[in-house]
């Protein structure tokens, strides 16, 4: 009879950074004896990778972790793994454990290079767990590059020194840290050679690479040396704080061959008492002068957006200025939130806390604005042409692929599933709030 191979299934919740930390840890896994399912029945090692932004996301990740109790009962020689930002809350691990007991490891934000310990220590039928608190001690593990993999993130730092009132970031992942240049070249050029066709630069603010380190080069001098790499169609990044934006960078993006014209730029509110609240340290018109000469250098450009409403003291009248905001600049697309105490954040413990009732109808309210706006963005790109990477078969329409624009559109149209990894282009025919629909152009 021939050997069992052990597979391992990998859920990730929350941002592009935890997606970038959930794929260190497969790989570690697949250097360890382990193969890639999509399925959690079939898991031999089933890894959790949460997010702690929100208290709704809390509860998902913490509901999914009681479903694997089913599992674990039926298949005793099962693994479970516990990892990323809401481990890496003081005190969180030893409330978990005891709601938890089916769970074997349990890791935070800087123990990745301890995870093939804590596996094998797993294997050999003991619990573990590694929550460092001094991000110092931690050491950086890169995950070998998938060969055929389309697309990459790549972190060019970690960590955040911004301490938003509203955000737990920093009391996670720690202080801001930025990675040398040629590490993040290297890493990009193998995975260029393995099939990669674009890269996403990941930082919780990219714009401030390499400041702190004194690097002598920041993020516009790194992005000009990954335009120049082989192999690649396109570069994305996220996240741009408002308040690092430089001419440079703009200057940079609109200059380049393979920096895609996006900029995913958070505003999060539009009164200047609610961004003072935030600590956010730019104010409305800041903002906009900034986009204004984004749209000046680039009038190609997409603009994306985070807004967080019903924060602590948010007025009627702040938030109409959310409102006005949205009407000002044309966003392409805008993730909307409703805000959510976090404890050990600033803003957990702010007086004037908004009504649940008051923030949902403020984000119904926001979500009809924008939709109607996203919708209006996407009729004008109507009967145009627009050259697309294709990534794959369309997740609602199998028999369609999908792929997006350089602005980061999502398109679905019929054509041939050869053409998955290569660049087409596509003329709009139709459109909703969210995606295009095309004719591939022969």
């Amino acid at each position: 009879m021939a050997n069992h191979t052990k597979k391992v299934c990998t859920l990730s919740y929350g941002c592009q950074m935890s997606e970038r930390d959930a794929e260190t840890l497969t790989a570690i896994s697949t250097e360890n004896g382990y193969e890639r399912t999509d399925r959690p029945e079939d898991a031999d090692l089933i890894i959790i990778n949460t997010c702690c932004v929100r208290e709704s996301a809390e509860n998902k990740i913490i509901g999914k972790i009681g479903q694997l109790k089913s599992l674990k009962e039926n298949k005793p020689t099962l693994k479970i793994a516990v990892a990323g930002c809401m481990v890496q809350q003081p005190g969180i691990v030893d409330k978990l454990r005891k709601k938890a007991p089916h769970v074997d490891i349990w890791t935070g934000t800087f123990d990745h290079h301890k995870f093939e310990e804590l596996l094998r220590a797993a294997e050999e039928g003991k619990k573990a767990a590694a929550v460092s608190s001094d991000v110092s001690q931690t050491s950086e593990v890169v995950p070998m590059a998938e060969k055929g993999k389309l697309k990459a993130n790549v972190n060019i730092m970690y960590g955040c020194d911004n301490y938003c009132a509203y955000c737990i970031v920093p009391y996670v992942r720690g202080r801001e840290r930025s990675r040398p240049k040629e590490v993040i070249l290297n890493e990009i050029r193998t995975l260029a050679e393995n099939g990669c066709r674009e890269v996403t630069l990941l930082g919780q603010n990219v714009n401030s690479y390499g400041k702190k380190d004194y690097y002598g080069y920041d993020f516009a001098d790194l992005l000009k040396e990954v335009d120049k790499i082989d192999g690649l169609f396109r570069i994305r990044f996220t996240t741009s704080h408002p308040k690092d934006l430089s001419d440079k960078l703009i200057a940079t993006v609109a200059e380049g061959e393979k920096i895609c014209e996006h900029f995913h730029f958070p505003f999060q509110a539009g009164s200047n008492k609610i961004l003072k609240a935030m600590n956010r340290k730019y104010t409305r018109e800041y903002y906009l002068e900034r986009v204004e000469r984004i749209l000046k250098e680039i009038p190609e450009a997409r603009i994306t957006t985070d807004i967080i409403v019903g924060f602590p003291g948010e007025t009627e009248e702040d938030f109409e200025q959310t409102l006005d905001l949205v009407k000002t600049v044309h966003f392409s697309q805008a993730f909307t939130f409703m805000f959510s105490k976090r404890s050990g954040t600033v803003a957990a413990s702010l007086p004037d806390q908004v009504p649940l009732e008051v923030k949902k109808y403020r984000l119904q309210r926001l979500i009809e604005l924008q939709n109607d706006r996203s919708l209006a963005w996407r009729q004008k790109m109507l009967n145009k042409s627009y050259e697309i990477l294709v990534e794959g078969p369309s997740k609602t329409n199998p028999e369609q692929l999908t792929g997006r624009t350089r602005g980061n559109e999502v398109v679905v149209f019929k054509g041939d599933p050869n053409l998955v990894g290569s660049l087409v282009s596509v003329k709009m025919v139709s459109a909703n709030s969210w995606t295009l629909f095309g004719e591939k152009n022969s």
